[in-house]
């Protein structure tokens, strides 16, 4: 039996840092110092990188935590309490990272901050309350809530930030994993029908290229070519145009328009998770879902050959609950 790698583990690939996480050799970054002064940066990254993925709007300075708070609580109806709700975790976001700058000048200054400071413990709170209401809160796609990015600044106030970057490697793993669970997927359903030729290099080309930029820090010079080479595997993969025969079917037809748009559909989710960093299990199971339907109609009313869709007993479960 081939010796099993412990999560942790760490070595170099090609003359670069890699650690060991759940099946996946993940980039390392050595972790800053563990102070106020990193802490602080490590928060203002965590929630601008927090607003960058989710709904308009609700960046809110921390100076106006007392008004959102208000139109939060005389809120009545669901959806705009929903809405409301989600203007005041942004609110408490932005009041525990200003709660955290002003402690770490004070600090600065030679004030001594002490782990049980009101102020920290005010900063923490504000945290916590915000992550409760994280559910309210939707992706920039409006299809679900990214609950681990509300939950990582938090994270990052309350224990030492070796162990956050630890927590973020596993979370990455996971992330690759899914990515990969989506591309292979495509694959299945798409690459037997005939209609697309060479996607199943196409959607190879994107789930690694999406690999690649989840474990990229975008401080680290390579992101250059990351990025580009990220956006431009959609891109192609988008471009591709099904290969119907002259005589085709209706039914060959509407199928065809349909791969399309789970061709769409699968690049932008497997995008949206690559640069959020995180699972999006409630997007990945409802797309992996509509794969099926597409697969078991494709075999029905197409006249090409089907290879059989892989749905293993633990993607079973999500895909019922989806319907």
């Amino acid at each position: 039996m081939l010796k099993q790698i412990p999560n942790g583990d760490r070595r170099d690939i090609e003359g670069k840092p890699y650690v060991y996480y759940d099946g996946y050799w993940i980039k390392y970054y050595e972790p800053p110092a563990d102070n106020l002064e990193a802490k602080k940066r490590l928060i203002r990254a965590l929630t601008r990188r927090l607003f960058n993925h989710v709904e308009h709007g609700l960046n809110i300075p921390g100076i106006r935590l007392d008004e959102a708070r208000r139109a939060y609580e005389r809120e009545t109806d669901p959806e705009r309490k929903r809405v409301a709700g989600a203007m005041l975790a942004g609110a408490l976001f932005n009041r525990a990272a200003d709660i955290f700058t002003k402690a770490v000048e004070l600090q600065e200054v030679g004030v001594e901050i002490v782990p049980e400071d009101p102020l920290l413990d005010q900063c923490g709170k504000c945290l916590m309350e915000a992550m409760k209401l994280g559910h309210m809160v939707r992706h920039r796609s409006g299809d679900e809530g990214l609950d681990e990015l509300w939950g990582e600044p938090l994270k990052a106030f309350s224990i030492p930030i070796e162990a956050f970057y630890e927590s973020r490697y596993l979370k990455i793993a996971q992330t690759m994993r899914e990515i990969d669970r989506i591309a292979d997927t495509m694959v299945d359903t798409l690459a037997g029908i005939g209609f697309f030729r060479g996607i199943q290099a196409r959607i190879r080309e994107l789930a690694e290229a999406a690999k690649n930029k989840c474990e990229t820090l975008r401080t680290d010079p390579v992101i250059f070519e990351v990025w580009p080479t990220f956006i431009v595997a959609g891109e192609r993969l988008c471009r591709l145009e099904p290969k119907l025969p002259r005589q085709a079917s209706e039914e060959q037809i509407r199928l065809a328009k349909q791969a399309t748009t789970l061709i769409h559909n699968g690049v932008s989710l497997i995008q949206d998770i690559a640069r959020a960093r995180v699972p999006m299990p409630k997007s990945t199971c409802e797309y992996l879902n509509r794969c099926h339907r597409f697969h078991l109609a494709a075999k029905k009313g197409s006249r090409f050959p089907h290879r059989s869709l892989k749905i293993s007993t633990a993607d079973t479960a999500p895909l019922t609950l989806c319907r």
